[in-house]
Parts: structure tokens; sequence; C-alpha cells
């Protein structure tokens, strides 16, 4: 113990002494690392027993149909067997989500489940609080009662414009008999509870960036060819990712946008998603002469390595590269090596001017002629052209 007395008063002193804080050299705040004995890994068990609460619930299915009449039935004067309380949040999807979870439905893909809870309530009338699939009930019911058109469908591009009754009546049958999957808490998870669920499901998570979204629903052999590819060495080094970027997929996003522009970016539009997605599903669907674009995409990286001092970053202190500084240099590139192979460029000085600069600012990223100007901007200083 007067150990413990005496490091506490050293740590004392170190942290008021105005003389000592002079003289100490400010360090970052490193975590301390603390031992884990047996005594705490009891004391964190009994800590988990006593916070614990054990809910029973039901796994169930309900067809779309009967999870929009049990929400509208009764909706007006609040007796609806499912029903939104008032920590729920308004309707918050627009029309395009809203048309996206309609798509996925028809598509039959896999759809979260949705949380409710048995409220027994003063006089049991056993209703079922939504905890987690506000949006989704919502969605349904607007579609189901013609309020909700859909658009900017990106599978059933036919759907667009369409209401539930434009469509033909034995698939507005399917549609109702699509079932939905529900886990029903029992009448035991008391308010507080259901609170903090709510809470938990809806915060803290992270939205799935495009590429993510890519291997999710387009796996295909071009997608795995842009994985083999993202693993260069050489282009890892040229174009540094940090771990939570990687992680991310962003190595695969930079090499899907060096393809797509590199045969493609004449035809570029505004939506940068849209034009990937595209060239992406074009690839996968078809047949790619994966040595050609393989030679293609190697013989850029010796390029670039040879002739470029800081590789795709802006200099050599950068431990990450902009999507479109990226773009301009890869893309210009092999552009400039499919003119003439044997290239040696001249002075390289343009790549630090404002010119340069300017083709790859932010305000550059979703116009056409700016995609265009900065890729052939790069292409022609290496042509000599300019």
């Amino acid at each position: 113990m007067i150990g413990s007395i005496e490091a506490r008063v050293s740590l004392t002193v170190l942290t008021t002494s105005p003389t000592l804080e002079r003289k100490m050299p400010k360090t970052p705040n490193v975590p301390i690392e603390v031992e884990i004995t047996a005594e705490r890994r009891d004391e964190a068990e009994a800590e988990i027993r006593d916070k614990q609460k054990p809910i029973d619930y039901d796994s169930k299915e309900y067809p779309v149909e009967i999870l929009v009449q049990k929400y509208t039935d009764g909706l007006s004067d609040d007796t609806n067997e499912l029903f939104i309380p008032d920590y729920q949040r308004e309707l918050v999807w627009d029309d395009v989500i809203q048309s996206k979870f309609i798509e996925s439905v028809l598509l039959g893909l896999p759809i979260p489940y949705i949380f409710v809870a048995d409220i027994p309530g003063e006089k049991n009338e056993a209703r079922l609080e939504i905890i987690d699939g506000v949006q989704r009930i919502r969605t349904l019911v607007r579609f189901l009662s013609n309020e909700l058109k859909l658009e900017n469908l990106e599978k059933l591009k036919k759907l667009n414009n369409f209401r539930f009754s434009d469509l033909p009546l034995p698939r507005q049958r399917r549609f109702k008999r699509t079932t939905l999957r529900i886990i029903e808490l029992t009448d035991k998870a008391d308010e507080d509870t259901r609170r903090e669920m709510f809470e938990r499901i809806n915060t803290g998570a992270v939205a799935l960036n495009d590429m993510e979204i890519r291997r999710g629903v387009q796996r295909g052999p071009f997608l795995e060819f842009i994985d083999r590819l993202s693993e260069n060495p050489k282009f890892r080094s040229l174009c540094p990712f940090s771990d939570a970027l990687a992680d991310r997929r962003e190595p695969q996003e930079f090499v899907l946008r060096f393809f797509a522009y590199l045969n493609n970016y004449e035809n570029f539009t505004r939506q940068v998603s849209e034009f990937l997605n595209e060239y992406l599903e074009k690839n996968n669907n078809g047949s790619f002469d994966g040595e050609v674009m393989q030679a293609e995409f190697e013989a850029m990286l010796d390029f670039v390595e040879k002739y470029f001092p800081n590789g795709f970053r802006k200099g050599k202190k950068h431990t990450t590269t902009p999507r479109i500084r990226f773009e301009a240099i890869a893309v210009g590139t092999a552009l400039a090596l499919r003119k003439k192979s044997d290239l040696e460029p001249g002075s390289m000085a343009w790549v630090d001017s404002p010119e340069f600069k300017e083709h790859t600012t932010s305000d550059a990223i979703n116009s056409k002629p700016k995609v265009k100007n900065r890729i052939e901007y790069v292409r022609d200083q290496l042509l000599g052209k300019l």
C-alpha cells in the first residue's frame, strides 16, 4: 500500500507542478497497459451477468400484405396492431431509396429482419411495437397504396415510373405474398430495453461504399481480375493506401476506375457510380482479354515509377493519393503509351504546374469536360503536344 500511495503522490506532482510541466517534453497520449488479472476477469464476468437481459423471442414470417394490413388497420385512431412508437423516426427515405427497397423485394433479395416487440398494454391488447423496420414498413404501405412511383431502378429498369397498380395482376399477387422475416420479442422486453435496442441497431454502423456494394451484388470474373491487380506490389507502392482504406476496397476502386476511364472516358456522364457499375457489369457478363489489360496496367505502372518522382502522390510526404489525381496520371499515361509504347517524355515540370493542379482539384470530379480535360492534359504533356 505504501508503494501505491507514493506512486499516486508522484503522479499528482508531475501533473500539477508548473515547473515540471515546462521542463518535461510533451508526449502523445499513449494508452496505459492495464494488467488483466484473474480478479479483474472475475469482476468482468460478474458485471456481464449482472447487466445481461435475457429476452425471449420468436422468429416469424409474414406476407407483405398481412404486414401492411397490421399497420394500416386502425392507424387513424391509433389502435393498429403494428404501430410506431414515439422514439422512432419519421419516413426519412426518399423516393429513390424506397424504390430501391421495392426493387430488392421484387428481385427476391434477402431483406434484413424487422424487429418488433409484444406490448400487452393496460388492456393486454398485444400490440406490436416496431423497434427496427419503420422505413421498410412505410415504404411497403406507400407502394401498395399507389403513392410511390418507382424511379432510378438499375436492375429492373423497365419498371421505372410504375406504381403498384401498373404491375400485372399475377405480379401484384406474388408481391403481396412475399414474406418478410420478423423477430418478435416477448412481452418481457421493457421500454428501456426496446429503446436501447433501437439505438444500438441504428447507431454505430458504417454505410457500405460503392465498391463494397459491388462486391456483394456484382461478383464475377472481371471483379476477381480487379481484385488480383489491386494487390500488385508496385501499384501499392506508387499509390499507397491506409489500412482503413485498403480494408474498404479502395485499391479495387482505383483499378476499376483506371480501366473504365481508359476504355470509355469519352462516354462518361456525371454519375460516376453508374458509369463504373455499367462498365463492371458489361465485363463481368462478357469476355475481356485479361492478359492484354494486365500488360497495359503494368506498363503504365512501370512508366509512372520511372518518370513520376512521387508516383501518384502529390509529394513525398503524402501517404495517400486523391482519386482524380490517380485517374489523370494513370489513364493519361496509358493513353500516351497506346500512341507510343517506347515513349520517353521531355520535361516533367508540368506535374508541379498550376495548370495540372487546377485539373486535379476537388471541384473537377463529376464534370464530363473536366474528366476529359485532365486525362488528355496528361496524355498530351507526355506526348509533347502542349
